[in-house]
């Protein structure tokens, strides 16, 4: 089978970025997702979901041990692009979480992502009649560690897992149909986006951010 390719850049992408951080001044600051910022700065959007904390030194090790083993699994399964899709359109789907329900917060991590491939090889794998149950659990508890625990982003956990189950739906019934595959992940694309340029209107999150402001 073809090499993980895409997994080994995005890891390769996160320590690199890491290694900056912690070597240049002010570099974590200008990559994290800030909903207030977005429209101003859109490369957060991707920059968020690559940056790790600098602080908390099992952050990166931990989702970088994560993305091997899950991405180990599903990028054979479902080809480059359309893993690297679903990695990039669930850590988007996190960002309008997180603007949605914690729109004052500073974010970065790969978490919402991994949410979204963990959830997405839990529905494939349960198409293909395979044992998901485990899949299930290990969701679970993670996303009731990230409510519960404090300290870590449970909005983009759950962003990511709801758009996660949706793709993998998408990839699982339409996987002989290769043109209604693209078409529908090109709607959910143009969809998430939308969602997530709306979700950080300046003018929303004001409204949000500051009670009894009127736009």
């Amino acid at each position: 089978p073809d090499a993980p390719l895409v997994t080994y850049g995005i890891i390769a992408a996160c320590v690199v970025i890491w290694l900056l951080q912690l070597v240049v001044p002010g570099f974590t600051n200008a990559l994290v997702f800030f909903a207030p910022f977005t429209h101003a700065q859109p490369w957060r959007i991707i920059t968020g979901g690559f940056a790790h904390s600098t602080s908390t030194l099992l952050h990166l090790p931990l989702n970088m041990y994560t993305l091997w083993i899950f991405g180990m699994m599903l990028e054979p399964i479902l080809g480059r692009w359309r893993y690297a899709t679903v990695y990039l359109l669930s850590m988007v789907g996190g960002w309008i979480s997180v603007a949605l329900l914690a729109p004052a917060t500073p974010v970065l991590g790969a978490s919402g992502a991994l949410f979204g491939l963990m959830a997405a090889l839990m529905v494939i794998v349960r198409h293909l009649g395979g044992q998901y149950i485990q899949l299930l659990v290990l969701l679970g508890v993670n996303l009731l560690f990230g409510v519960l625990g404090g300290g870590v982003s449970w909005q983009a956990h759950v962003g990511g897992l709801v758009v996660g189950l949706v793709l993998g739906m998408i990839l699982a019934r339409t996987r002989y149909r290769v043109r209604s595959q693209t078409i529908w992940l090109s709607v959910c694309a143009v969809v998430l986006v939308v969602g997530l340029w709306m979700a950080t209107d300046p003018s929303f999150l004001a409204a949000r951010l500051i009670p009894g402001l009127q736009g």
